[in-house]
């Protein structure tokens, strides 16, 4: 599964903290999309796909998160609640966000625009996928 953290440097004095992201460079693509998530409801699950070219780097820029993630072969379970701290997301990697802390913000950055055909949103066609390519 190819997933990893990115530390990113955080720069700042007595007045605060700021972190800088740059395409390229600390984010390991050319970011063509930008959203957040927030006002997550208790109990709610986000997700629920896997992408068949993008890839992304998720943030908790503010509180915390659970992340569920699936290529098809193994699964792992990460918490996000860190905004120094990036989870790059390949492609073909199954994630459903959860335990949305009341005050998470959490920021996705995508490599490609928003296009329905690069969604896959049946976990059962995500695994018919996954081992055609072997």
């Amino acid at each position: 599964m190819d997933i990893r953290f990115i530390d990113f440097k955080i720069m700042g004095d007595e007045r605060g903290s700021l972190i800088s992201l740059e395409q390229n460079k600390n984010i390991p693509f050319e970011i063509k999309r930008v959203y957040y998530i927030f006002n997550t409801k208790k109990g709610v699950r986000r997700g629920f796909h896997a992408h068949k070219k993008l890839k992304q780097v998720l943030i908790a820029v503010k509180g915390s998160c659970k992340i569920h993630l699936d290529d098809g072969f193994d699964t792992k379970e990460i918490v996000l609640d860190n905004p120094s701290k990036g989870l790059y997301l390949d492609s073909l990697v199954w994630r459903e966000m959860y335990d949305f802390s009341d005050d998470c913000v959490l920021l996705v950055l995508a490599s490609e625009f928003y296009t329905e055909e690069d969604y896959i949103r049946n976990y059962d066609d995500f695994k018919k996928h996954v081992y055609s390519k072997g």
